[in-house]
């Protein structure tokens, strides 16, 4: 407990000196995190207890997935404005946010089967599944392995598009470590979320201010051990080569000005073109590319990808 008091101290001491003044410290990510919508539970097996929001109505229903180290927040913008159409339901995976903690192997067919268990505890018989970055690996592993549950894949910025040797995955598996993750300094948090935009906008400050607070909860070591696992999960299981086994409409939405697709070290060169590696192995996909625009896509141009799902939805 004292060690805790004194993190806790430490961290304050910290962010007083920093541009983040304002950030306060967190006990617990499940108790401290704070939502825009109200938050509902289901036990999905004996470990995992998910934490998801449910928002409106429609003939369609959207289950969003969040990206690597985030959580459904990120995708506030977009069920508050497509509920009004569709019951939308945004998740915390295994790890993160409010969801269980109980350490896992991260592996994108895991996540891929933790979405069916929750989608049948929730009587969801199939659903249009979107998700970003990660989730959007995810989204594909689950088309690909439960297709009969996937009506629609709406992939933001997706994961799973960029080839990766053997010598380039050796590398995120040595650069992504549970002490480098867990001692991110305050800066850093800032620096590499602002990374994700191409041009930041102030309703996002909150990501960085609860990614700064949670590192002083108790079961933030749980949440660093998932995003390195996940890390793994994404170079261990990759889909570049069995995307043409994904048969369901797709959208596919990229920013021209992702910082983070390619990756800028090990593969230099212009995400669109690693955006039409995907669209042109999907077979019924569509591929639309948004100027000035980064990585978070479903924040920064929100009323883009609302729109456009709208017009892939119809």
């Amino acid at each position: 407990m004292k060690k805790i008091m004194l993190f806790a101290v430490l961290i304050v001491a910290i962010t007083s000196c920093s541009p983040y003044k304002n950030v306060t410290t967190m006990n617990s990510m499940k108790e401290d995190l704070k939502y825009p919508f109200a938050v509902n539970y289901v036990q999905v097996n004996e470990d995992i207890n998910m934490a998801y929001v449910d928002e409106g109505s429609g003939d369609e229903t959207i289950i969003f997935i969040h990206g690597l180290g985030s959580y459904l927040p990120a995708w506030q913008k977009n069920v508050e404005v497509l509920k009004d159409s569709y019951r939308c339901i945004a998740i915390d995976l295994p790890g993160y946010g409010k969801s269980s903690k109980i350490p896992h192997n991260g592996m994108m067919t895991f996540y891929a089967d933790v979405l069916v268990q929750f989608m049948d505890k929730l009587n969801i018989p199939n659903a249009v599944i979107a998700g970003h970055s990660m989730g959007g690996q995810i989204a594909m592993v689950t088309a690909m392995e439960y297709p009969d549950r996937v009506n629609k894949l709406i992939l933001v910025s997706p994961a799973g598009f960029e080839r990766f040797n053997e010598g380039q995955k050796d590398w995120f598996r040595d650069v992504m470590t549970l002490k480098g993750v867990k001692l991110t300094s305050v800066n850093a948090i800032g620096t590499n979320l602002a990374y994700n935009f191409y041009n930041m906008p102030a309703d996002a400050q909150f990501m960085i201010d609860d990614r700064i607070a949670m590192r002083t909860a108790n079961d933030f070591d749980n949440y660093c051990y998932c995003v390195v696992q996940s890390v793994h999960g994404m170079v261990d299981q990759p889909v570049i080569d069995k995307l043409d086994l994904i048969t369901q409409p797709t959208l596919i939405l990229f920013g021209e000005r992702d910082n983070l697709i390619p990756n800028r070290y090990l593969n230099p060169g212009t995400t669109e073109k690693i955006a039409l590696v995907g669209d042109e192995n999907i077979k019924n996909s569509t591929l639309v590319m948004v100027p000035k625009c980064g990585h978070f896509l479903q924040f920064e141009k929100s009323e883009v990808l609302n729109d456009e799902v709208r017009k892939f939805l119809k």
